[in-house]
Parts: C-alpha cells; structure tokens; sequence
C-alpha cells in the first residue's frame, strides 16, 4: 500500500514541476493570452489594438475570416461581445519569435443583445515583435 501511495506522489510531483518548467518566453506568451482574454471582456479597443498584429489574420469557426481592423471593431462595438471567458487545457509551443497557443474556450456572449454560450478549440499564432507578444493568427473550431 506504501508503493502505491509514493507512486501517486511521484506522480503529482512530476505534473506540479511540468507546469513549473515554463520558459520565460512561454510566461510572457501565457500573458499575453491573458491580455488578449481580458481585453475580449472590456471591449477596450485600445488593448485589443496593442495585442493585435496590424496583418491579423482571425479565423472564426463558422469560416468567417477577419483582419485586425474589423476584429477590434466587432469587439469594442459590442456586435461581438465576450461576457466571460474561461480558458482550460492551454498549451504553448515555441519556435523562436513564433508561439502556438492551443485551448479550449467556453465563453458566455450577449452579440446584439442575443445571449448565447459558444465552445471551441482555438490554435492562436503569436509573434514577437519588439519586446511584445502579438497575435498574429487565430483560428476556431467548434467542440
């Protein structure tokens, strides 16, 4: 019965350091995420401008493709509008000044007034530029 106990604990101490081993680039991905999150929910143009690369291109699940300007505009006009947004299963993978962001995204919207949930998969493509996380690419499919 000891074995087993130490073989969970192994196994907990093994998961707890693989989320601790994140690079310093992949934190300051993960927050760029996080503003990119937090600026869907306010609809600050001016943030969701920041974390946009001006040649965005942003894929919805329905086919609809966006460049940065419509994006932003659909947002903070409130026609697209992020009440909530949890992120789970987030994974980062880095390619020098290049990172992939997969996760899963349930949101509750309230787009013209009409609330709905939505539930995806979204694979974002960030570039560094400067000293800034930009996203480049998104792209949604439907649970």
């Amino acid at each position: 019965m000891k074995k087993k106990h130490m073989i969970v604990a192994l196994a907990f101490a093994c998961l707890s350091t693989a989320g601790i081993a994140q690079s310093k680039e992949e934190k300051a991905v993960a927050a760029s995420v996080e503003v990119l999150k937090n600026a869907m929910i306010s609809g600050d143009s001016v943030a969701l401008k920041n974390i946009a690369s001006e040649k965005l291109s942003y894929g919805h699940s329905g086919g609809h493709v966006e460049g940065r300007d419509e994006f932003v505009s659909k947002i903070a006009s409130g026609k697209s509008d992020f009440v909530t947004i949890e992120l789970k299963d987030q994974s980062i993978s880095m390619s020098g000044k290049v990172a992939i962001v997969r996760h899963i995204l349930n949101a509750t919207t309230n787009d013209n007034g009409k609330p709905a949930e939505v539930h995806l998969r979204v694979m974002y493509v960030f570039q560094k530029e400067g000293k800034q996380w930009k996203m480049l690419g998104r792209q949604a499919v439907k649970m």
